[in-house]
């Protein structure tokens, strides 16, 4: 699973002005995911006991790690100084962790995961801004998180909330195209599944609020949350997660061989 992480993502602002606030909440969602993936690697991968680490707790559990990582950086678009360049960047990453996981296997490999996730909505929130297509306020973010919402089962085939759920036709999931988008073709597999819909409305719902709080001001609590170890490994989301689930698997493997 996930994360977004960051490495750049406030870099043009100056530490007077920094939002330590964001920082914080990124690196409690980053030690929250490090506890995630060594509980999954515990129960799917040693194959221990641990009974509680299953639906729904461990899918509210990841919602609230990934939902955060999105929304941070959808606001943080509006601070970053070249967020073509920090897509590129998370894209790189990307595609590193896809050749790794596939050549690791130890696992099924992370195919559009989380930090594609990211790459790809800041991609394409770079070019919708080119063309002017700029959500900002609180009305705008409610908007595009409802959509949100509605689109969290278009990889199992529907669109909708509650009873008015409908179903997308099944000639979209028949392609092996279509994947990254959020339409999975036949036979498609992935340890880490996040792609472009509907996460890139969490995104830009992030960036409507990011650009609004820019052009106004920032809620104070956002200012006065401190917390200088989370600061810290917020600012080093990016490769926290790049090297954390090598190192938990080592442990895992330990505590195989000792078991």
């Amino acid at each position: 699973m996930m994360a977004t992480l960051r490495t750049d993502d406030t870099t043009s602002a100056s530490r007077s002005t920094r939002v330590h606030g964001f920082d914080v909440l990124r690196g409690f969602s980053v030690v929250s995911m490090v506890l995630f993936h060594f509980c999954y690697d515990i129960r799917y991968i040693a194959g221990l006991p641990l009974p509680w680490f299953q639906p729904p707790l461990q899918d509210i559990w990841r919602c609230s790690i990934s939902w955060t990582f999105v929304f941070i950086a959808g606001c943080m678009f509006a601070w970053s100084r070249d967020n073509l360049r920090r897509a590129g960047k998370y894209l790189l990453v990307a595609a590193l962790v896809f050749i790794v996981t596939t050549i690791a296997a130890v696992d099924v490999p992370i195919n559009f995961g989380i930090i594609y996730c990211m790459g790809s909505c800041t991609l394409i929130s770079w070019a919708l801004d080119r063309i002017g297509f700029k959500p900002q306020g609180v009305i705008a973010a409610l908007v595009l998180f409802c959509g949100f919402i509605c689109l969290l089962d278009l990889a199992q085939g529907t669109i909708g909330f509650g009873p008015f759920t409908v179903a997308v036709p099944r000639a979209l999931y028949q392609t092996p195209y279509l994947s990254w988008l959020g339409l999975p073709g036949p036979g498609f597999a992935s340890g880490d599944y996040y792609p472009t819909l509907p996460y890139l409305l969490l995104y830009l719902a992030g960036t409507a609020m990011g650009r609004s709080w820019r052009a106004t001001q920032i809620p104070q609590v956002l200012k006065d949350l401190t917390c200088e170890p989370l600061e810290w490994i917020g600012q080093h989301a990016l490769p926290i997660y790049v090297l954390h689930q090598p190192v938990l698997l080592a442990i895992t493997m330990g505590i195989v061989a000792l078991t």
